[in-house]
């Protein structure tokens, strides 16, 4: 292991100079951590090659000449030693563990997850997982279940083990199974994230069928109700693991709720049901857990090789997954998760767009603005928005993205504050704070990017009920943690019977309800498109039309300029210039902004959206070509023009390049003549340039100088493939629009100049 000083980047620069010697991992690290050195990870083939490395270390350290390429490496590093015991369990799960034996007998069994060193070989990797396996059965444990997947290079085992052997790992003893050679990580059993339901009420509405033909959505999950009046003839349940039998139905309230808010939306507000069913693999059992006996990720692969893969298929035509889903003892501090690496591989492999959310972090904090509960309700609007970010921004480090929601691939959903609450309902709340009145924010429970390698996340956010904060005690100042979902503050969803009484709603909230929403409003782009372009749109393939649903949810995502605003003044940095981190500052809560899912399906007279899909080879690029509607030439009024491209990139599992390909889009070089400039309220062009999402917003209020038949040339281009070059044609899709409010000749004048039937090419408005 390489403990590096200064920039990971220029260590690994130096280590490409070096014959043979690659890098196999690293930690990418944000400014949170700022005072922890950078980590690169090396495999050598034997104990030899360990042994030559380390003497070629040592002359280094006593000044001793060695070759020129090993120097540059070393005057980068702080220190290099090989993996031990102290490296195979983090200091989070330390304390997990820790928690989790506490006062247990020694021959008490808990069970902890065991992530291999990845050998290519079989044979290699079946003596190896043979000698962990036997250091297990030795000390009086036993093997749950094991998952070996070569595609992300993932081996794992999950096992029973003592007490005392738990107690001999976070001793970090060379002796115990901490101390063994195959041994990568030792974690604590992933737990699923929970959801809170509120307020059970008998629903109004009944039931109405799902039309028939194959799902395009699947929703992995806990185990729903089924047969509620409100979700029955709207799912295709499929029980892979056998899950539905033990999970009382009662308790069935994750699976049924994530399930009513796809197929309904939030019930507050009267809308028709999605017009399929949707496709349900429970992978949540009793008590809305995950099994005991087996490892999450091997549950995810095996459900979306059953829907997509053999000789019968089970949902052939799903290319949307939503996955309300995290795994709440792992945050994500710049290793990318098995889980998430799995997602990333499935989504290129089999054209799956994956919504995933962000995870919640109820845990209380301390606001040091306010000494007591009085003083927090009575302070003004813009006073308990202040001191509740500036309290969230001091503890940023801790709010983390919940694994996987650090997936490079699929797009990760935060909850912002907003919900269909009625106002008379509304006030029921006063017993709690509103730490955000008036402001569209994300709620204080949401976790916080960024993601992988510095890259934007959460990507998008939806509402998740508007929260309110409850203070729990105060000393100094006052310590609250996040109200609970309520009738008046809350998504409202088909709930499981309760009180002998059957067929009920409630009311939840957070990122898991924001990414159905999510996965909902994806689902109607679909539908808006097989409508307006029917066959064109089907003809796409199937990795083009997720890629392209990716592109278009994305896009009306917006920084709520207030929200921005009030960011860069209470979190900073104070200084003006320093512009790209203060962006940074505003990403972490807010990715790339609020979707408006209306926005995101309907159409308007004064705006046109025009769009694309296809695949780009390498070193290529792509232009495509807007036409300007001739309408907003000459007027001095606001107006802007929006970008937004989206791929699937395939991914080096255990390599430093392991996002392989990058896209971007280059700035028109006539964009001035739309008298337009980058708008201030976005990502800088560095930090959407990290992930698989890429986009720019343009506007201003001078008059645009539009000639005839103007068009604007958007260029799609393929960077260069870090690492081994990629030969494969990448899938990306691409989002355009041009709007000026209250100009409402520039749909019709986009249509017409491109001659539009109803149905329309790929390719357009």
């Amino acid at each position: 292991m390489f403990e590096v000083r200064g920039s990971i980047n220029n260590f690994a620069a130096a280590v490409r100079k070096v014959p043979g010697l690659e890098l196999v991992d690293e930690e990418e690290l944000d400014t949170d951590d700022a005072d922890k050195a950078p980590v690169a990870y090396l495999m050598v083939p034997d104990v030899q090659a360990l042994r030559e490395l380390q003497s070629l270390w040592d002359r280094w350290l006593r000044n001793l000449p060695i070759a020129a390429p090993w120097r540059n490496v070393f005057a980068l590093l702080r220190d290099l030693r090989p993996w031990g015991p102290a490296d195979r369990v983090q200091p989070d799960d330390t304390d997990v563990l820790t928690e989790e034996i506490a006062g247990r007998a020694d021959t008490d069994l808990v069970k902890l997850e065991i992530e291999l060193v990845f050998r290519e070989s079989d044979r290699f990797a079946q003596d190896r997982e043979e000698a962990v396996r036997t250091a297990i059965v030795g000390r009086g444990g036993r093997i749950v279940s094991r998952c070996r997947i070569a595609d992300i290079a993932y081996h794992a085992l999950l096992a029973d083990l003592p007490v005392t052997t738990v107690r001999e790992i976070l001793q970090h003893s060379p002796e115990g199974i901490a101390g063994l050679e195959p041994v990568m990580h030792i974690r604590p059993q992933s737990v699923a994230t929970t959801l809170e339901l509120a307020d059970s009420s008998v629903p109004e509405r009944g039931t109405e069928a799902g039309q028939p033909g194959n799902p395009i959505l699947a929703l992995l999950d806990g185990v729903p109700v089924a047969a509620h009046p409100l979700l029955n003839r709207h799912i295709v349940l499929d029980d892979q693991f056998s899950l539905e039998a033990g999970a009382l139905v009662a308790g069935r309230v994750h699976g049924t709720a994530m399930a009513s808010v796809i197929i309904r939306g939030d019930l507050n507000r009267p809308e028709p049901p999605l017009p399929r069913r949707i496709h349900v693999v429970p992978v949540l059992g009793a008590g809305d857990a995950f099994p005991d006996d087996r490892l999450i990720v091997d549950m995810i692969y095996t459900a979306i090789i059953a829907m997509r893969e053999g000789r019968e298929p089970t949902a052939p035509d799903v290319l949307i997954v939503n996955l309300s889903l995290g795994n709440r003892r792992r945050q994500f501090h710049g290793q990318l998760s098995p889980w998430a690496r799995l997602l990333d591989r499935l989504a290129y492999r089999f054209g799956i767009l994956f919504l995933v959310s962000a995870g919640n972090n109820t845990r209380s904090f301390g606001v040091p603005a306010f000494a007591t509960r009085i003083a927090f309700e009575d302070a003004s609007a813009e006073e308990k928005s202040r001191g509740t970010l500036r309290a969230i921004g001091g503890i940023i480090a801790d709010r983390r993205l919940l694994s996987p929601a650090e997936t490079v691939n699929g797009l990760t959903v935060g909850a912002c504050n907003e919900d269909a609450v009625l106002p008379a309902h509304r006030l029921s709340a006063r017993l709690n704070v509103d730490p955000y009145p008036n402001l569209t924010m994300s709620n204080p429970s949401s976790a916080l990017g960024p993601g992988f390698a510095l890259s934007v996340k959460p990507d998008i956010l939806l509402p998740g009920a508007r929260e309110h904060l409850r203070v729990v005690r105060n000393d100094t100042h006052i310590e609250v943690d996040v109200a609970g979902p309520s009738r008046s503050a809350g998504i409202k969803v088909a709930a499981p019977p309760r009180d002998g009484r059957e067929n009920l709603d409630g009311f939840t909230n957070g990122t898991s309800a924001a990414t159905a929403l999510a996965s909902r409003t994806c689902h109607q782009i679909h539908d808006a498109l097989e409508a307006a372009y029917g066959d064109s749109f089907r003809s796409l393939s199937h990795i083009e039309r997720a890629v392209l649903l990716k592109s278009l949810l994305a896009h009306p995502a917006r920084w709520p300029d207030e929200a921005a605003t009030l960011i860069r003044a209470t979190i900073g940095p104070a200084d003006g210039r320093q512009h790209v981190r203060q962006k940074d500052n505003i990403r972490r809560f807010l990715g790339y902004g609020v979707v408006a899912g209306d926005d995101a399906v309907a159409c308007a007279a004064d705006r046109a959206t025009f769009w694309a899909a296809g695949t780009l080879e390498r070193d290529k690029v792509v232009s495509i070509s807007v036409p300007v509607p001739a309408v907003i030439g000459g007027q001095a009024r606001p107006h802007a023009m929006l970008a937004t491209l989206a791929w699937f990139t395939p991914v080096s599992p255990g390599r430093k390049s392991y996002r392989s390909v990058r896209l971007k889009l280059l700035e028109p070089d006539d964009i001035a003549a739309l008298g337009v400039k980058a708008h201030s309220n976005q990502p800088d062009a560095k930090q959407t340039n990290r992930g698989t999402l890429f986009t720019r917003c343009w506007s201003g209020s001078k008059a645009p100088a539009v000639s005839a038949d103007m068009s604007i040339s958007l260029i799609v281009q393929r960077d260069p493939d870090q690492g081994t070059p990629i030969d494969e044609p990448v899938p990306f899709g691409v989002a355009v629009t041009l709007t000026m409010p209250g100009v409402i000749e520039i749909y019709e004048q986009v249509r017409q100049r491109l001659a539009i039937a109803q149905r329309a090419p790929r390719g357009r408005v």
